[in-house]
């Protein structure tokens, strides 16, 4: 198995070992990003070595394990374990994804774990995603209608108008696209990135939405949309199977049909 090794221009160091107790017959390394903001100092990489005949399939097992029984300092976020909640999001074997979907047998050699990039860290795996999630609200992603709901039934979508709302509505705001996106590495402070845009779109295409002119207006802007340069980053790392470039082609799609 490949031995995972730093760049030689990296910041981050060589941290501590810890190894797998005597007798472990197979044998994996996790290489895991730690930083402790009340330390300071620069970040290390510190390695686990997991017995896997011990530990359950998903590299989220491998973290609750390291966390219960090897060193109860490591810093990740976890929920559901079941790609419903996006909470474990990170940077995993150089991609972003889910770590409760990340098989660990699907790493070959040393597993390197990261937090999400060009994002601040809290603490070890866990990024300030205050940015992003500020973004979010921006596009007030909810149903507005001034029309008044029936006081006897939900307001009724046909199935076709239902169907435009699929590979929308299954986001779960993990931000493996947002973050995996150079166009907002770049500009993050005024584009909205991939999943905010799919997120706006998903209200736009709802049939039940009566504000899709409002919504377009507020995206008429040189980098709040135009920022996306369809590098398929977005697309390609989405754990769900999602594809957000599309929603923002749609976008921009509407945006010429109403000039």
């Amino acid at each position: 198995m490949a031995e995972f090794t730093l760049p030689a221009n990296s910041k981050v160091k060589i941290g501590d070992t810890y190894k797998a107790p005597e007798g472990a017959k197979r044998v994996k390394k996790f290489k895991i990003y730690r930083w402790d903001p009340e330390k300071g100092g620069n970040p290390r990489l510190d390695t686990y070595e997991i017995d896997l005949d011990d530990c359950a399939p998903m590299v989220l097992d491998a973290l609750i394990k390291i966390k219960n029984e090897v060193d109860t300092t490591l810093t990740f976020r976890r929920s559901c374990r079941e790609g419903i909640c996006g909470s474990c999001a990170m940077n995993i074997d150089g991609t972003n994804t889910l770590a409760c979907l990340k098989p660990i047998e699907e790493v070959e050699g040393d597993v390197a774990i990261y937090p999400l990039p060009h994002m601040p860290v809290i603490k070890d795996l866990v990024p300030d995603l205050t940015v992003p999630y500020t973004q979010l609200a921006s596009v007030q992603p909810w149903l507005q209608a001034d029309t008044p709901p029936s006081p006897t039934e939900e307001r009724r979508q046909s199935p076709e108008e239902r169907a435009k709302l699929d590979g929308l509505w299954e986001c779960v705001l993990c931000f493996c696209c947002q973050t995996s996106c150079p166009s907002y590495w770049w500009n993050g402070d005024r584009y909205l990135g991939p999943a905010v845009l799919l997120q706006a779109y998903r209200w736009i295409a709802d049939s039940r939405d009566e504000y899709t002119g409002e919504r377009l207006d507020a995206l008429e802007d040189p980098f709040r949309l135009y920022r996306c340069h369809t590098i398929m980053n977005c697309t390609k790392t989405c754990p769900k199977g999602l594809n957000p470039a599309k929603a923002i082609a749609e976008i921009k799609k509407l945006m010429v049909a109403r000039q």
